[in-house]
């Protein structure tokens, strides 16, 4: 079969591929679950026009159902006025009635435009888009394979290449009623480059067409193609490439391309799609209407959020105890609950990696985990202590015996054989009554840093948490993770700032550096200066439990002598500050009664909501304490502590809008995109899910992998339990120096120009003076008051 010259550059092709590739988020694996923004490739767009695009790419939905706004408009939280403030910002001369009346009519669902394999399966062969996909799932998963399976695939060559072989002596798609496919298939170029212009040239598409063409059938690929666009991202964190994903767009290409030569008939149908995929793609009046009634719940969200400051004055005297804890908004319940146990304790929000960017490895381990925001790399290696080498071989040991209980020789054989000797074990953790896990070793820098580079990273890190001064005679660095059982989701619920892992590494080698000799004399001579009887000591809270683990026994024996009577008191502190958080939590989780408790779900096998994880998340607010001790947040807002005044030059409020505030709005759009989008951005159901390639999860046992949030994680089994806002920044700092932070990150601005985060000012007594309308503008902040009036 030969192919005839096409008239589309190999510039443009690639070009169009590119960009392609660049629409798709990645999606991290199973070992290491991160939030993951889903709209990353349309943050330079806005909400309308994303709508539009993916619409046509992918079928789904990028705003919340009419019937969810029509009930937030009949609770009251979207009001006439605050559409009224919506329509303006968006440019609309439309009647207020005109979307308040939409609200209640529900729009037909999008339907993406049609692949070659989507118009077989409308007409001729009904299985045929399922076939596509299971095909090339099945294949892609041996590919993507991270050591689960047994028997590898074999080495990979390239993954065209490596999918070429499989698919030219998969007599699948034959047996499906596609004879000659893979006759089609055989007749190929084995460059991907050139097997992709010739499926362009047998599709006839104009290279008007590409782009959306191309981001269609990227989408088309569901999971994997989020899988093959996070190896892309790690390349490239490293100053590499990857072409994984460019690779698959040209199999679903070529897919597509051997579907039309083979059965002709679909020629018209063809046409018709190939002219909508040339054609401009523009916001529908529904899809407006649907961005101005997002808006308006958010400005209604706004309007709460500024009623929440009311700020007390900051104490003089020294705080009995101070504790850092991540500004993860699980934190917000427990800092609050523990502040209410002694007035002297004082409690502070920082990113959960404590500013330590380490490349940890675990005792017996030889890879290191990435304990660092995914927008980062690593800065530090540490290891734990002890002996690593016995460990090893412990650890090898164990894997063997996995292996050999998992093979599928030797599988049934072992569970004939020992199976009755694992009744006691089996039982033990049915019931949540296994042994608890040992503590690790303790983290140390490896190789050590020099004494200037340990001085550098504790003045910066202070410096980042304001807290330079007045220090209490105990100080709490406290990480968060979550011990739960069974969860092939289990990364999910870890501190989101350090790659999917606990933050108790970074607060031990944290807490340790802080309480050298040498590096307090260091601080001093830069103006910082800790007290002689000032401790510190890490900590881990445990969300799912809500109890809170002292690292005691990392302090020197001096240390832990002279701190006796403190670390007693902050044990009793944090035990009855459990209490009272677990207290708050436990009405909002299903089937958790006061009777048993929350701490037994997490080691449930059969617990599908351990905990919420932060479902609910709607603001991020960067103020002192002070300005957010008193109120009540509901474990639904970030809180990074930060004193502009001591902020010179503005470099820590700089790393806070570009670091942890991008890495909340991937965590808050997770949340948003499972919960508009779940058959595309979401996990599916706990249920039916089985861990594939140790990266990721299918729905039962073939087809797209699921990314995202699992339906358990956003839905209590009636409702839905978060709220699809896009986040709101709330920042205590002046005006010129947020705006001058924006306009040097393009990144960053983008995301606030074009709606993803909505950015409001607070004023030191406690009023949000004004909101960002972007361009680098503001407005005074009255909300609904002008639209009232004009109402």
């Amino acid at each position: 079969m030969t192919h005839t010259a096409t008239l589309i550059s190999v510039d443009t092709l690639t070009a169009a591929q590119a960009g392609a590739v660049q629409a798709i988020p990645p999606a991290f694996p199973l070992s290491a679950t991160v939030a993951v923004n889903p709209f990353l490739g349309q943050a330079g767009h806005s909400l309308p026009d994303t709508a539009a695009l993916l619409g046509k790419t992918a079928g789904c939905a990028t705003t919340a159902p009419r019937s969810w706004f029509a009930a937030e408009i009949a609770a009251g939280r979207i009001t006439k006025p605050g559409v009224a403030e919506a329509l303006a910002a968006a440019g609309l001369d439309w009647p207020v009635d005109k979307v308040i009346s939409a609200a209640s009519r529900q729009r037909p669902a999008p339907q993406a435009l049609p692949t070659v394999a989507d118009l077989a399966g409308a007409s001729e062969a009904p299985g045929w888009p399922a076939q596509a996909e299971a095909r090339i799932a099945a294949w892609v998963a041996g590919h993507f394979d991270q050591g689960q399976a047994l028997w590898a695939a074999g080495a990979p060559s390239g993954t065209y290449a490596d999918w070429l072989a499989f698919a030219t002596t998969d007599m699948t798609p034959d047996l499906a009623g596609l004879p000659g496919f893979r006759a089609w298939l055989k007749a190929l170029p084995s460059d991907p480059t050139e097997a992709l212009l010739a499926a362009v040239n047998t599709l006839g598409l104009t290279e008007a067409a590409l782009p959306l063409y191309f981001h269609r059938l990227a989408m088309s690929l569901g999971g994997w193609a989020q899988a093959a666009r996070y190896r892309l991202w790690q390349a490239e964190l490293a100053g590499q490439t990857d072409t994984t994903l460019a690779e698959l767009i040209v199999i679903r290409a070529v897919w597509d391309a051997g579907t039309l030569a083979t059965r002709p008939a679909l020629a018209a149908q063809w046409d018709t799609a190939r002219a909508a995929f040339a054609a401009p793609v523009t916001p529908s009046e529904d899809d407006l209407i649907d961005a101005v009634l997002q808006d308006a719940a958010e400005r209604s969200t706004q309007a709460d959020l500024a009623q929440a400051f009311a700020p007390v004055a900051k104490a003089e005297a020294r705080p009995a105890l101070q504790a850092a804890f991540c500004i993860d908004v699980r934190s917000e319940v427990i800092r609050r609950a523990l502040e209410t146990c002694d007035p002297g304790i004082e409690t502070l929000g920082f990113a959960g990696f404590f500013g330590l960017t380490a490349a940890h490895t675990p005792t017996g381990s030889c890879n290191s985990e990435a304990r660092l925001p995914v927008l980062l790399t690593a800065g530090v290696t540490s290891k734990a202590s002890g002996d690593h080498d016995a460990a090893r071989i412990t650890t090898r040991v164990t894997r063997a015996w996995g292996r050999f209980r998992q093979a599928a020789v030797s599988s049934f054989a072992f569970v004939e054989a020992a199976g009755p000797f694992y009744a006691g074990k089996l039982v033990r953790d049915t019931l949540g009554l296994g042994k608890a896990d040992a503590i690790p070793g303790k983290p140390v820098f490896d190789p050590p840093l020099p004494e200037e580079a340990q001085i550098d990273a504790a003045a910066t890190i202070l410096n980042a948490m304001s807290l330079k001064s007045n220090f209490a005679p105990l100080v709490v660095i406290a990480g968060h993770g979550s011990h739960v059982n069974n969860n092939a989701h289990a990364s999910a619920l870890q501190c989101g700032a350090c790659g999917g892992y606990g933050g108790d590494v970074n607060a031990r080698l944290l807490a340790d550096l802080l309480n050298q000799p040498h590096v307090r004399a260091g601080l001093a001579a830069r103006g910082i200066a800790v007290p002689e009887d000032t401790i510190f000591v890490a900590a881990l809270h445990d969300t799912a439990q809500d109890a809170i683990t002292l690292y005691a026994d990392d302090l020197s024996e001096a240390h832990r002598a002279a701190a006796t009577a403190s670390l007693a008191q902050a044990r009793q502190w944090c035990a009855e500050a459990g209490r009272l958080a677990r207290s708050e939590r436990q009405p909002s989780l299903p089937g958790a009664t006061e009777r048993d408790g929350i701490a037994a779900r997490a080691q449930s096998w059969a617990e599908t909501r351990p905990e919420w994880g932060l479902a609910g998340c709607k603001a991020f607010v960067v103020a002192p304490r002070t300005q957010t001790a008193p109120a009540q947040l509901d474990g639904r807002v970030f809180l990074h502590s930060y004193d502009w005044a001591q902020d010179e030059g503005f470099g820590v409020l700089e790393l806070i809008l570009t670091a942890p505030v991008v890495v909340a709005s991937w965590i808050s759009l997770q949340y948003y995109g499972s919960v508009v989008a779940p058959e595309v951005f979401g996990g599916g159901s706990k249920q039916v899910h089985n861990v594939t390639g140790g990266m990721g999860v299918l729905d039962g046992g073939t087809g797209a992998l699921r990314i995202g949030l699992p339906i358990q994680s956003v839905h209590d089994g009636g409702s839905f339990v978060h709220d699809p806002l896009r986040l709101t920044i709330v920042v205590n700092a002046p005006q010129e120096a947020i705006t001058d932070i924006l306009a040097r990150h393009d990144g960053v601005r983008a995301l606030f120009d074009n709606g993803w985060l909505k950015l409001l000012r607070l004023e030191a007594d406690g009023t949000i003076s004004e909101r960002y309308t972007g361009d680098l503008t503001w407005e005074a902040f009255a909300p609904g008051a002008e639209a009232a009036q004009a109402a």
